[in-house]
């Protein structure tokens, strides 16, 4: 009895490692090039809202000059 409780945590043991290295492979992803790494990041990764209103605010028109810098050409 004791022989066999032991094979069975061997067994277990191994099970666990098994779904271990499935969930690795799974995870593991392989791209050709670099940018195609980059789109696959850029579609799965969501972009805080705070950063994304100040990414579409510099994005944004520019604001008018005044003119003495179109003027002076600063």
């Amino acid at each position: 009895m004791k022989h066999q409780s032991k094979f069975t945590s061997h067994q277990s043991g191994q099970e666990q490692q098994h779904a271990q290295n499935q969930a690795q492979e799974q995870s593991a992803l392989e791209f050709p090039t670099v940018e195609e790494m980059l789109r696959h990041d850029a579609k799965h990764t969501r972009v805080p809202p705070t950063i994304a209103h100040r990414l579409q605010e510099s994005i944004g028109p520019a604001p008018p000059r005044s003119w003495w810098r179109r003027l002076f050409g600063s």
